[in-house]
């Protein structure tokens, strides 16, 4: 086999900042460099000449469309190709781009989430370039990554107010630079490192299983007899099959310029991960969704089928996506780096203060930005966080804080008394400390991993609520410092105060213990254990004033949010209860049926042959069949019941709340006595391919 030649496939499918150089006119490329770096807009006559030399270069890579990429409240992507070709007067055709239709599209917006506030018969919708994300080539077309907007201006995408964060931190980050005589830096940016959690199962199996074509995740199955408990899944040695995907997804990858770094076996059978290196937020949001995206078509090309939902399989772990999330400088250098210097070790505390009042303050949004119906049966399972935040900072920062907080000694090597100066602060040693896989934020080095995102879900929103919480904070405390006539005694009070004051948000424990639920409940951490519970605080004063005066959200688009998010919870569980319906009548019932049959005629055969039998293990296995079958019919009767209760319970928190709290119990005890008759029907009759099929694929 050949060898791959990485450094030269990379990128080939985009149009980044190496290709810019070489396609444009010097000019023109300093005009784009120019708004990459600043954010200043391009005249028409350089966008002219950035689309046309864009266009050339995706026809020499066999592109004929083009397309403005976005992504609406759905939480994927979406696209309109349009060719290339403009007709002539002589029949004949050119292939042309100019730059208006670079800058700015006009896809149909009737149909996509808009929350209620646009009738469908309002259909205009904008796309706009992101020229921070670089365009590249899918299928023969070029993709051009855009914001999307309404004809009034409402944001109807992830990406737009993702953008807006990032503009906010960086101005309240700067602010906290200058205060520690930082005139250098120009911009701080926030980078982002997703790990993409996965299953592979067989297509054909696949194909059998109503419940997974349809949504994602297995409503029936029982338990076989191995799972994970053996935990010699972890890391294990890859299987061939498994290893030719994995070959083909990171070439792909590579070729988009996604930086592909780490692959492995999870702790599930069946179950795989991919983790890219850190990049800026935005474009890590782009490609993370693309991501996902290919490793669906690519694992199709193998004859498997990439599962991405939260909890496809009962009794196994799920998946998510550890949003490795950090900010440097345009300098290179990371705030959450903890540095060997008492200089920087005192502005690192002051951005770890903020993070730290900003997760306490805003639970409830954290929690809200990973809700969804999927990601609910993942958190508070032994695979993930709980669904309660809290943060974990290791034994070293633990040790420096509480110094702080106390006014005790800190014992490192030498023992003296805490004082946050620039010529006291002792260094701050980085990794020394384990990590701990139980807590939803934990600071792991220089970043934190807020392991509670659901790998389906987009992480436009859990970062944009990141940079928005930590921006309204550094906001505070620039406020405050800069008023200050002893900046160092202000510090010094600031973080002291405000480490006080948030001190129940640091956990270093076992996030999985039964114990943490009620030490949390005594520290007033919240539990929002479903997402109607979440959506219940979305629309707080406190929220409301975050998102809207760092001019991340207006109130009509959180408003529109607060709909979409209930809407599309209930209308997940909408089809959940259908498929389970469905497949109770027509996959379930009839094979129990037919294999009680089949009992039927054996045991009378038998009854005539060995006379004076009074009975038998067969006649008993019918008989308990004939129990089974009876509670499945009950317990379908009442699931339909509850289901059409919900449908009809008003408005959308109440459609939600109603789903949550009953028709939810109904399904779970309808699925256990499914998966009770499962194990004990014939092989011939099965109604579907069991757990032991699906999770121990060859």
């Amino acid at each position: 086999m050949a060898t791959m030649n990485v450094p030269g496939i990379f990128a080939s499918l985009v149009f980044n900042q190496k290709v810019m150089k070489e396609k444009l006119p010097k000019d023109s490329f300093k005009a784009l460099k120019r708004t990459l770096d600043t954010g200043e807009p391009l005249n028409l006559d350089e966008a002219n000449e950035v689309a046309h030399a864009m266009k050339e270069w995706a026809i020499e890579n066999g592109a004929t469309h083009f397309t403005h990429w976005f992504q609406p409240l759905t939480g994927i992507t979406a696209e309109k190709h349009d060719s290339f070709i403009t007709p002539q007067d002589d029949g004949s055709v050119i292939m042309s781009f100019s730059g208006k239709e670079l800058v700015k599209g006009e896809p149909d917006a009737s149909s996509f989430p808009s929350g209620g506030s646009r009738d469908t018969y309002e259909a205009r919708g904008y796309t706009v370039w992101d020229p921070t994300s670089y365009p590249f080539i899918k299928e023969h077309t070029l993709c051009i990554p855009t914001a999307y907007c309404s004809y009034t201006g409402e944001a109807l995408d992830k990406k737009t107010p993702l953008l807006r964060s990032m503009e906010a931190l960086n101005k309240q980050g700067l602010r906290i630079l200058r205060l520690f005589g930082n005139t250098a830096a120009k911009h701080i940016t926030t980078t982002v490192g997703p790990e993409q959690e996965y299953f592979l199962v067989d297509e054909k199996l696949y194909n059998q299983r109503k419940d997974l074509r349809m949504t994602g995740r297995t409503l029936f199955g029982a338990k076989p007899s191995k799972g994970q408990e053996m935990d010699d899944q972890y890391f294990a040695a890859l299987k061939p099959r498994i290893v030719e995907y994995m070959e083909e997804l990171n070439e792909t990858l590579w070729k988009y310029g996604i930086y592909s770094k780490t692959e492995h076996n999870e702790a599930a059978p069946a179950q795989h991960e991919m983790a890219p290196i850190f990049t800026t937020t935005n474009l890590s949001t782009d490609q993370n969704q693309l991501t996902m995206e290919l490793m669906k078509k690519v694992a199709r090309r193998h004859g498997m089928v990439c599962l991405l939902h939260e909890k496809p399989f009962a009794g196994v772990n799920g998946s998510g996506k550890h949003n490795n999330w950090s900010m440097s400088t345009d300098e290179g250098e990371n705030l959450l780096e903890p540095g060997a210097t008492p200089e920087q070790n005192a502005q690192f505390l002051l951005f770890l203060t903020a993070i730290i009042k900003s997760v306490d303050e805003n639970q409830d949004l954290l929690r809200i930005s990973v809700a969804s119906a999927g990601n609910d049966h993942r958190l508070g399972g032994f695979e993930a966080p709980p669904a309660i935040i809290s943060m974990y900072v290791g034994d070293e920062l633990l040790a420096v804080l509480e110094s702080i907080k106390n006014g005790t000694p800190y014992d490192n090597k030498k023992k003296s008394k805490m004082t946050i100066g620039v010529d006291v602060l002792p260094p701050i040693p980085r990794d020394s400390t384990d990590r701990n896989r139980t807590s939803p934020f934990a600071f792991t080095g220089n970043k934190f991993e807020f392991r509670s995102v659901g790998s389906s879900l987009s992480i436009a929103g859990p970062n944009t609520t990141i940079n928005a919480m930590v921006a309204y904070t550094l906001k505070q405390f620039a406020d405050e410092l800069e008023k200050a006539d002893d900046f160092h005694a202000a510090l010094q009070t600031l973080i002291k105060r405000e480490i006080t004051a948030h001190w129940r948000i640091i956990f270093n424990g076992n996030g999985y213990d039964e114990a943490w639920i009620q030490e949390a409940e005594k520290r007033g951490l919240l539990n929002l254990r479903t997402l109607p519970d979440a959506m219940t605080r979305y629309l707080d004063a406190k929220n409301v004033a975050l998102f809207t005066e760092m001019g991340v959200y207006t109130k009509d688009e959180m408003a529109d949010h607060y709909e979409i998010k209930l809407e599309k919870y209930a209308k997940v569980l909408n089809i959940e209860v259908e498929v389970m319906l469905e497949m109770i009548h027509k996959d379930i019932l009839p094979s129990a049926f037919r294999y009680m049959q089949m009992l039927a005629a054996t045991a009378g055969s038998l009854k005539a042959a060995v006379s004076g039998a009074k009975g038998s293990a067969l006649t008993a296995l019918l008989s308990r069949l004939d129990t089974l079958t009876i509670e499945l019919s009950l317990k379908e009767e009442e699931l339909a019941r509850r289901h059409e209760a919900a449908e009809n319970a008003g408005d959308c928190m109440a459609v939600a709340r109603a789903y949550a709290d009953s028709v939810l119990p109904a399904m779970a005890a309808a699925r256990a006595v499914a998966d009770e008759i499962e194990p004990l029907l014939g092989g011939d009759y099965q109604p579907y391919p069991s757990y032991e099929d699906l999770l121990f694929m060859k």
